[in-house]
């Protein structure tokens, strides 16, 4: 089976997720979740880390991780392959725990991972296992271990928190659970700063970030070693700032493709560099502004003879 290639570089950020096969309960009892909190930092210690939070549900997990050294995929792969290794050994079973690979989303800066770690802190609440109140009690969350007095040297809150205008100290982390419970009781808040879009996508920041990785990263987008879909925001980064090329150099800009008619003769050149570039004619058609996809085919298909 192909292999989707993971972005990897020193200091990424990444908010990591995987379910249980077929959605099963892997954590479903106290001693499988424990086991797996220990398999983390186990991770953390051995790869060097930096854990910023972590849920733990019954059929899945989330955590946002930084990367010192360009290893994500090193380190997911001992993590996972450990932990279904004990797992098993001990239930005297076999087979896959997880459904397929995690998902690893590329997280830009300090303030896109302050998001991300509003959203797996209230992980617990929108899956309806604890209420806003008990939130900091919830067992199996990083929110609960930060307020205790053995927080592991591999758990570390400074630059999330710095986010929000507090320190890492008794007082900040108070008024970081005063305001995730505020948060926890208001969902249009939660869907004012976008929490719902933090597990979907393959990178969480800016556009004009996500453009750069595009552009850094392309080769990536293209491989055949990429599994059909999975990296359909990248491919389409990609192709967007191919579509930038094509109109600074025809002298154009998006207004102009706005008003141009679909079969105007620069339309026709971008429309034919993108589909070198793997471009859909969907997302030509539409990008471009030029009516229907069949038309474009024809345009392309006129040209060629």
């Amino acid at each position: 089976m192909a292999r989707k290639l993971r972005i990897q570089y020193e200091g990424a950020i990444y908010h990591v997720i995987n379910r249980g096969n077929y959605r099963r309960d892997v954590f479903g009892t106290a001693g499988a979740a424990q086991a797996f909190e220990k398999v983390v930092l186990e991770a953390c210690a051995l790869h060097g880390w930096r854990l910023h939070a972590q849920v733990v549900m019954r059929n899945h997990y989330h955590l946002a991780v930084e990367t010192p050294r360009a290893n994500l995929v090193e380190g997911m792969h001992w993590l996972q392959s450990t932990f279904a290794t004990r797992f098993n050994r001990l239930r005297q079973a076999r087979g896959h725990l997880f459904q397929g690979r995690y998902q690893a989303l590329l997280v830009e800066d300090a303030a896109a991972l302050a998001r991300v770690v509003d959203y797996i802190h209230l992980n617990p609440v929108r899956a309806g296992a604890t209420t806003p109140a008990q939130l900091a009690s919830f067992r199996w969350s990083s929110l609960r271990v930060f307020l205790s007095a053995e927080r592991p040297a591999q758990l570390v809150c400074a630059d999330w928190l710095r986010q929000h205008g507090w320190t890492d100290s008794s007082a900040g982390l108070r008024a970081y659970v005063a305001y995730l419970i505020g948060l926890a009781r208001d969902e249009a808040e939660q869907k004012r700063l976008g929490l719902q879009k933090l597990s979907a996508g393959w990178a969480i920041g800016t556009l004009a970030w996500r453009k750069q990785i595009a552009q850094d990263h392309a080769h990536r987008a293209l491989s055949p070693g990429v599994e059909a879909g999975e990296l359909t925001e990248l491919k389409e980064a990609h192709w967007t700032l191919i579509l930038e090329r094509e109109l600074k150099q025809a002298g154009k800009t998006a207004k102009d493709a706005t008003e141009s008619i679909g079969c105007a003769p620069w339309k026709i050149t971008a429309a034919r560099r993108l589909r070198q570039a793997g471009a859909r004619y969907a997302w030509i058609t539409a990008a471009l502004r030029m009516g229907k996809t069949s038309s474009v085919r024809a345009y392309l298909c006129q040209t060629r003879k």
